[in-house]
């Protein structure tokens, strides 16, 4: 089952999340392919993509925009001493291809979309795009 994280509905509230086979295949991952975590935050001018991205290098790291579509892939390396002669005792951590696909709201300026990583902690921007409002005067035709 495939969730959309966001949609917006009056005055840019948001509903739960909620099942969209619209964006099904947009969504679909590889099989074999992890996801990173990640947290979603809305400070009323910006979206904020937090991901914790330990052990991951920036060069191995790719942001992809398309049709409402956010993608984070990448790869994070299995650490050298995997090689040596040792024995697993607990195995949590995910080493290895990821991606994970974000539908993101309309009201976004996307052309404007900035990323940093700052102490090993990627982090998305997305200012939002202001509309005015305004009554209409209705003329006599």
């Amino acid at each position: 089952m495939l969730k959309k994280f966001f949609r917006v509905s009056d005055e840019e509230n948001y509903d739960e999340i909620y099942d969209d086979e619209e964006y099904e295949d947009v969504l679909e991952v590889e099989e074999n392919v992890g996801q990173i975590a990640l947290d979603i935050l809305d400070n009323g001018n910006e979206m904020i993509i937090l991901a914790p991205v330990a052990g991951i290098e920036l060069k191995d790291i790719d942001l992809s925009f398309f049709n409402q579509v956010l993608t984070i892939s990448g790869f994070r390396k299995k650490p050298e001493i995997y090689d040596e002669d040792v024995t697993v005792k607990n195995k949590e951590c995910y080493w290895g291809k990821f991606s994970r696909k974000i539908i993101l709201p309309e009201n976004l300026n996307f052309e404007m979309i900035s990323a940093g990583m700052e102490n090993n902690l990627l982090i998305i921007r997305i200012p939002k795009l202001h509309f005015s409002s305004h009554n209409i005067k209705i003329d006599r035709l």
